[in-house]
């Protein structure tokens, strides 16, 4: 476990750099492949086109109210699951984020292109900035929600948009947006091993990240699932797991109390 405040910032600074130097240096441009929109169920139920891929993003916004009802039950400064005001800042950004996810997605899937992709995608890069932030005001410096988060969001944002962007001027390059979801998921086996927790309940976080990796292998396996299950995909069952992902999010913080003094 590192304690030392200059000690955590140091090495969370070389290890993301040496991290996404690697990732920029040995990658170039990658564009949105054209056959990730073309998705094994395509039915059309009740009027509704890609139904099922569709409504499974009603739980992303239900887990998403929950959360915001849970914010506005609770209050800074009372000794339960949030603290300090910039981390519950940072937690209303992730449910809004959730909301957001499950409205971009559904309007994404009633029409799969480029351009109804870049609507999913910026409530996901919300999404994951949000929570990143809390994870690094959780284990690095509570400060972190506080000069972090909005220029965090605002990355995960301009990456989608500088996507969509490039796919227009025949070139997309995927790079900024690959680094919005996956460079937090890369950095946090170092957070978990390295950095204490500030809360108990931290297997919740654990719990979420097992969730969305099942999703992203449901996602990848979307015929195969499909093909051998008959009524439902991989890519609609991946909605249900990663909403589930959230749904662990909001029940750490439930459970959570303060474990040490504020850093």
């Amino acid at each position: 476990m590192l304690h030392s405040l200059r000690l955590r910032i140091v090495m969370l600074v070389v290890v993301s750099a040496a991290l996404l130097g690697t990732f920029w240096v040995n990658t170039g441009p990658l564009p949105q492949p054209t056959a990730y929109h073309n998705f094994a169920d395509q039915r059309l139920m009740l009027g509704l086109p890609h139904a099922l891929n569709v409504l499974s993003n009603l739980p992303f916004v239900v887990f998403g109210v929950m959360g915001i009802a849970f914010l506005l039950k609770t209050c800074a400064g009372n000794g339960q699951a949030i603290i300090n005001s910039s981390e519950r800042m940072a937690y209303w950004v992730f449910f809004v984020g959730l909301v957001l996810t499950g409205i971009g997605s559904s309007y994404y899937h009633a029409n799969p292109t480029n351009d109804t992709l870049s609507w999913d995608r910026a409530g996901l890069a919300i999404t994951f900035m949000a929570l990143f932030t809390t994870i690094l005001a959780e284990r690095v410096h509570v400060g972190c929600a506080r000069w972090l988060l909005w220029p965090l969001v605002l990355f995960g944002v301009v990456s989608v948009f500088y996507w969509d962007y490039t796919e227009g001027l025949g070139s997309g390059d995927l790079r900024l947006y690959f680094i919005a979801q996956f460079y937090p998921l890369a950095i946090l086996p170092v957070l978990l091993c390295f950095y204490p927790p500030r809360y108990t309940h931290a297997g919740g976080l654990l719990a979420s990240l097992l969730c969305y990796g099942l999703a992203k292998g449901l996602e990848i396996l979307d015929r195969q699932v499909y093909a051998g299950v008959g009524f439902v995909s991989g890519h609609t069952l991946k909605h249900l797991v990663a909403s589930l992902s959230a749904g662990f999010i909001l029940l750490m913080l439930w459970q959570r109390q303060l474990r040490v003094t504020t850093r």
